[in-house]
């Protein structure tokens, strides 16, 4: 039955809401509830029994009484309106426009919920995308279709790093449409107004749809955004055959949401006071990502999650690693240092990097480039950790040249400015340039036809 209306509610508490009437009513049903003087408000259906219905408000519940108030189950799930229209604009959490323009002009209304996708229907996730950092397009490869999150902390420089990859990011063909979506969930207003200026000053806006649910936003809004973006993308991926990159941020303020409703509900917490549900809860978000048989577009996910003082082993950072394909993490010790960004280069890993590097692709060289870069890195932090225990002047010569190799690789290749936009070219010539501070006989990961190719140019460059 839709737009069925019950006048009175048995009690108000807080963002809840509780009407002793259910006949017809489902889990995640969107309500609408009226206030003494007919003022309209959303909400959505978080609980039930035979007796009983619990709706949280999209809002504040200022001026609801229990005797006054009538409530308006309508049906069916939370919806957004697609269309063409979508980029450019600016959303709230639940998909309405906040940038003056008015709303979109189409009849197409998706559930925020998406639809499940067959597995045997995905593809596997191969080719490249540039964003221009190059510790991320050297070391921790994106490909399109990927989910790969950013681990940081707070204090860290993610919002300027996250900026700076919807600026930069692109497909390497150009003739294939490539745009942006984003998300911020619990972001204070000057987190908000630094992106939306920042995507206005460089051009990009015209490009990406913004979703912004901001901190003083109930706590349900936090949980609808990201399901609202990621509609908006399904539309433009699956529907407009686009590649689109998704970046969310911060996850950890959309865990800190689940686990406000969920002690609403008076569920049963799970590690540090999450539900029990929070791995399956993310997994829905997270595996929107990826590619269709049969579909021209992609969608591509970047969260952004700061970890709770600096623990990768939070059940938020934890349970994200389980689902997607790596993690980019960045390092309190080197932004100290003053690198920029400061991507960790041991914790950070992309899984999918193998399948979307080489030759047709980015360069022959690019993966056994990464590989020794990777392991001469290892060494540098082994010999660090030495030298701060016997004194640098008693570490031998190789471990001295190690140590040159570590500042010139944290200095040249790991740190550039927020407007450097490298080609992956660039970036492998900077990664044979600190590599030429080795030793020959080191280079053992790489083929010795690249080392006669590469390594000459780049011993001038350095």
């Amino acid at each position: 039955m839709r737009g069925v209306e019950y006048r009175g509610l048995a009690r108000i508490e807080g963002p809840v809401v509780i009407t002793e009437r259910s006949r017809s009513v489902g889990f995640n049903e969107v309500v609408a509830v009226y206030d003494r003087a007919d003022g309209r408000r959303l909400g959505r259906v978080v609980d039930m029994s035979e007796d009983w219905t619990a709706i949280q408000i999209f809002g504040s519940n200022a001026g609801l009484s229990a005797e006054d108030s009538r409530v308006e189950f309508l049906g069916k799930p939370m919806e957004i309106r697609v269309g063409p229209g979508l980029l450019g604009r600016v959303f709230n959490g639940l998909g309405e426009p906040i940038d003056g323009y008015g709303d979109i002009i189409s009849s197409t209304c998706l559930d925020v919920n998406g639809l499940p996708i067959n597995p045997y229907a995905r593809t596997y996730p191969r080719d490249f995308i540039q964003t221009g950092v190059s510790a991320i397009d050297g070391m921790n490869t994106l490909i399109r279709g990927q989910k790969l999150p950013i681990f940081s902390g707070n204090g860290l420089p993610h919002n300027r790093l996250a900026a700076q990859i919807v600026r930069q990011a692109k497909i390497r063909s150009a003739e294939e449409s490539f745009v942006i979506v984003f998300c911020a969930m619990g972001v204070k207003y000057d987190v908000a107004r630094f992106f939306l200026d920042d995507f206005e000053r460089s051009g990009v806006l015209a490009n990406v749809a913004v979703f912004l649910s901001l901190a003083d936003a109930p706590s349900l809004e936090r949980l609808v955004a990201p399901r609202c973006a990621l509609t908006a993308a399904e539309y433009l991926a699956y529907t407009k055959n686009m590649h689109v990159l998704v970046v969310m941020t911060d996850m950890t303020n959309y865990c800190e949401a689940l686990r406000e409703v969920s002690s609403i509900r008076g569920e049963v917490p799970s590690r540090k006071g999450y539900p029990g549900y929070l791995y399956s809860d993310l997994a829905a978000l997270y595996e929107r990502a990826g590619k269709i048989a049969g579909s021209a577009g992609s969608i591509t996910q970047i969260p952004i999650l700061t970890m709770p003082n600096d623990d990768i082993s939070h059940p938020i950072p934890d349970l994200s690693g389980y689902i997607t394909e790596g993690q980019i993490v960045l390092d309190r010790e080197l932004t100290q240092r003053g690198v920029y960004p400061p991507v960790a280069g041991l914790p950070s890993l992309s899984r999918l990097m193998k399948d979307g590097i080489g030759a047709g692709m980015t360069r022959e060289d690019h993966k056994d480039v990464s590989s020794q870069l990777f392991a001469a890195y290892s060494k540098v932090k082994q010999i660090r950790n030495l030298a701060s225990i016997i004194g640098e002047e008693e570490l031998s010569e190789g471990d001295k040249r190690y140590l040159k190799f570590g500042e010139a690789f944290e200095q040249k290749f790991l740190t550039q400015g927020e407007m450097e936009n490298r080609s992956i070219e660039h970036t492998l010539d900077l990664g044979w340039s600190v590599l030429s501070a080795l030793p020959a006989e080191d280079l053992v990961r790489i083929k010795q036809e690249y080392i006669d190719r590469y390594m000459k140019d780049a011993a001038g460059r350095w």
